[in-house]
């Protein structure tokens, strides 16, 4: 028990407080929650996963395996979703929105601040977590879009989203500069150690912002699945992640930060997608603003029984 409460007064409350000042900024002043967005992902995200993929030695294989793990992970637990909609009887709507909600996971907002908190900013842990951000932001613009409304889609249409995403240059360009040892200079150095560090406490404001905006109720005729989707993202996500790491190979601190990343909750991705397309936005909300609560239990259990 005293475990419990050490981990949840020094890593989950504080991760909790800095979302619940966004919640009150939104409810006081209703914030602009597309331009704290726009923030966070062109600007604070891309200059913390720069630096951490520059300063950190993460061999090519270990790069492969941390994707590959990411890959079967999500594949994985879309199968597990798909079969629980499809034993429910479920639409086709509602089983594209509940394969969002647990294969889609905050790794971002809400992952890399709790890896900051959970391995007292460990370069490497968290170069492991920014590597999961990678595929969690490039997922949903691609496979999502598809998923959500497919008849919309098309190859030119993914391309461009693909290609807007900073990510798709920061990582790269991180990793052959560090190939190449290739020295920052310092009048770019300075810049990107200021946004690196803003990262934090903005990705944790503005995933209160976004639950601020949310309605704070559950409709009983979508509980149920509610609360499967929760089930299957809180609690089957981080043992399924363990299964994985052992039959992986991966041991240590890489293991653990892996397990810590998936309990994650539910990602604002799949209501960005529900909204865009019209599929299931109820459900959607409900399932970011009730996974995001619960998590406050499940992750505490979680870095508990990793750490």
């Amino acid at each position: 028990m005293s475990i419990l409460l050490h981990i949840l007064t020094n890593n989950v409350i504080p991760l909790s407080a800095m979302i619940a000042v966004g919640v009150v900024m939104q409810r006081a002043f209703s914030l602009d929650i597309r331009t704290l967005s726009k923030l966070n992902f062109y600007v604070f995200s891309p200059a913390i996963m720069f630096r951490l993929l520059y300063d950190t030695e993460i061999s090519a294989s270990m790069f492969g395996k941390i994707v590959l793990f990411g890959l079967l992970f999500m594949a994985i637990q879309y199968v597990l979703a798909d079969l629980v909609c499809r034993a429910r009887g479920a639409s086709g709507g509602r089983r594209a929105a509940m394969r969002n909600s647990v294969m889609f996971y905050n790794s971002a907002n809400y992952g890399i601040p709790l890896n900051q908190l959970v391995f007292a900013g460990n370069p490497y842990t968290l170069s492991v977590q920014v590597l999961i951000s990678m595929l969690q932001s490039l997922t949903p613009n691609t496979y999502g879009v598809y998923a959500v409304n497919a008849h919309k889609a098309n190859l030119r249409e993914i391309g461009r989203v693909v290609l807007s995403l900073p990510i798709i240059y920061v990582i790269p360009l991180a990793l052959l500069l560090r190939a190449f040892e290739v020295p920052i200079p310092p009048v770019l150095e300075a810049p990107i150690g200021y946004l690196a560090n803003a990262f934090l406490g903005t990705a944790l404001l503005t995933l209160g912002v976004q639950l601020g905006s949310m309605s704070w109720r559950i409709d009983r005729a979508l509980a149920v699945d509610v609360g499967l989707s929760a089930l299957l993202r809180l609690a089957v996500g981080p043992v399924l992640a363990w299964g994985l790491t052992l039959l992986m190979g991966f041991d240590g601190l890489t293991a653990a930060a892996l397990i810590v990343s998936s309990a994650s909750p539910t990602s604002l991705s799949s209501v960005l997608l529900a909204v865009e397309f019209d599929n299931e936005k109820e459900f959607a909300s409900q399932a970011v603003f009730f996974s995001t609560l619960l998590s406050i239990v499940t992750v505490t259990i979680v870095i508990a029984l990793v750490m």
